[in-house]
C-alpha cells in the first residue's frame, strides 16, 4: 500500500493524508474486525521470543511516515510519525471496540487537518 501511495501522490503531505484516507475507506471492516496490522502485532507479541517481528511490523509504517515528515522539512519527523501511527492505531481500536466506523471517518478528516497545519 505504501509503495502504491508513493507512486500515486507527488508530495509527502498528500501521501500522509492518502494513507489515513485509504484506511478510513475500510472503516466498516476496521470497525468490525479491527486493524489487521494491530491485531497481528497483538497476536505475535504473545510469543516468547521478544519484540522482533512485532516491532518490525510497526517499524515499517513509522519509518515510512518519518520519511514523509522529514521530506516536509520537519526535524521532528520521527516523533510526528509515531504520533501519526498511534492516532491511526488508537482510532482503529476504538472504532472496533465501539463498532463505530464513523470514528475512522471523522479522524481521517481531523488527521488531514493536522497534516495541513504542520
Amino acid at each position: 500500500m505504501l509503495a502504491a501511495i508513493d507512486g500515486a501522490y507527488a508530495t509527502p503531505r498528500e501521501r500522509l493524508k492518502a494513507v489515513f484516507g485509504g484506511l478510513a475507506q475500510q472503516s466498516e471492516l476496521i470497525a468490525r474486525y479491527g486493524c489487521p496490522r494491530g491485531s497481528l502485532c497483538t497476536e505475535l507479541d504473545k510469543r516468547a521470543d521478544g519484540p522482533g517481528i512485532t516491532a518490525e511490523l510497526m517499524r515499517v509504517p513509522v519509518d515510512w511516515a518519518a520519511r514523509q515528515f522529514q521530506a516536509m522539512g520537519r526535524a521532528d519527523g520521527r516523533d510526528l510519525a509515531v504520533e501519526a501511527v498511534a492516532r491511526y492505531q488508537g482510532t482503529a481500536l476504538l472504532a472496533n471496540a465501539f463498532r463505530d466506523p464513523n470514528l475512522m471517518d471523522r479522524e481521517a478528516v481531523r488527521f488531514a487537518q493536522w497534516i495541513d497545519s504542520l
